[in-house]
């Protein structure tokens, strides 16, 4: 099976126009038939189907809280780790330098593919097909929210939910550093105990590298 029809196998959704698929994966590096205008119009529909589904869970929660929530599962940290699990970067269509700088692995790279890629499903399919694919990815982060949670960053929550199994906190190693001292890239692989796989992310700080692969590492097992 080819890298598309496993990323579609893995969405549990397969394109009828194929080619909303490769743009969604193109980086405007690469084309300027890319995903930008995919991006923004998943964007809100992301946004649009997070509201409605929080909307109907917490009908006596206030919008304050509602938009926090929100936000947990729309951020960027949040995104990339969902485009992980589903291997988008063995599929991202990039320009070569892009390719050169790691821009594979870069998180708000793939944020935006993933929301690219919820856009172009809805212009295959519909809003029902959207909102089925964006429930199904995303509805293990979505059981975990709670409106007194207190918004945890993802170490914290990946922390606490080991925890709560009795499980050791996870153990970070910076993998890499690569750039000038100004504009450095971390590359960071969280490993938790009985699991073979290292979550790895990068970020311009170890912090920010370490926050992501936290992400990666909770939507993983959460899941």
């Amino acid at each position: 099976m080819s890298g598309l029809g496993e990323l579609q196998q893995k969405l549990s959704y397969e394109f009828e126009d194929t080619n909303l698929l490769t743009r969604a994966l193109t980086h405007r590096s690469k084309s300027p038939d890319n995903n930008e205008r995919l991006e923004f119009l998943g964007d809100s529909i992301l946004g649009f189907l997070v509201a409605e589904w929080l909307y109907d869970r917490f009908p006596d929660v206030a919008e304050g809280k509602l938009s926090r929530m929100r936000s947990i599962v729309v951020r960027k940290q949040t995104l990339a780790a969902h485009a992980r699990n589903l291997e988008v970067p063995k599929v991202l269509i990039l320009g070569e330098g892009e390719q050169k700088s790691g821009g594979f692995n870069r998180d708000s790279i793939l944020a935006d593919a993933l929301e690219a890629l919820i856009g172009a499903v809805y212009l295959d399919s519909g809003i029902e097909q959207a909102k089925r694919v964006v429930i199904g990815r995303f509805g293990a982060t979505l059981a975990s929210l709670s409106p007194d949670g207190g918004y945890k960053d993802p170490k914290s929550r990946l922390q606490e939910f080991l925890q709560q199994r009795s499980l050791p906190v996870p153990v970070y190693q910076i993998v890499s550093i690569e750039g000038e001292p100004h504009r450095q890239v971390f590359e960071v692989a969280c490993k938790v105990e009985g699991c073979d796989e290292s979550f790895l992310a990068t970020g311009g700080s170890r912090r920010d590298a370490e926050q992501s692969a936290a992400e990666q590492a909770f939507v993983r097992l959460h899941g």
